[in-house]
């Protein structure tokens, strides 16, 4: 499984200032980690999956649910569709969730 390239475009032209930025190929796909801590990656098919709070009720919806990895869910990620990440916005919105809690975290 290969990462969808587009995406990955996307995502870097949203996080073009943000300092301490990396890209990592992993998982299948490519990660963007703020000072070495993994924020977001752009997955397959327009998907991608972001950071947030394992501690923390977010929201699930029409197309954002629980990251799961073979059988095992991914506390802490969430997976969304493409259509979720659709316009520029809502990639926006995705991306910032990911990377502001990626900064709460010590730098590796």
């Amino acid at each position: 499984m290969t990462y969808d390239e587009g995406l990955a475009e996307r995502i870097r032209h949203v996080l073009a200032d943000e300092p301490g930025l990396t890209e990592k190929k992993m998982f299948g796909g490519l990660a963007f980690l703020v000072d070495g801590n993994m924020a977001v990656a752009a997955g397959s098919d327009g998907a991608l999956m972001f950071r947030r709070d394992p501690g923390r009720a977010d929201p699930v919806g029409e197309h954002i649910r629980p990251q799961v990895m073979g059988e095992r869910v991914m506390s802490g990620w969430l997976h969304v569709d493409a259509e979720g990440v659709g316009t520029d916005e809502q990639l926006r919105e995705i991306v910032a969730r990911g990377v502001a809690y990626a900064r709460t975290l010590p730098p590796k």
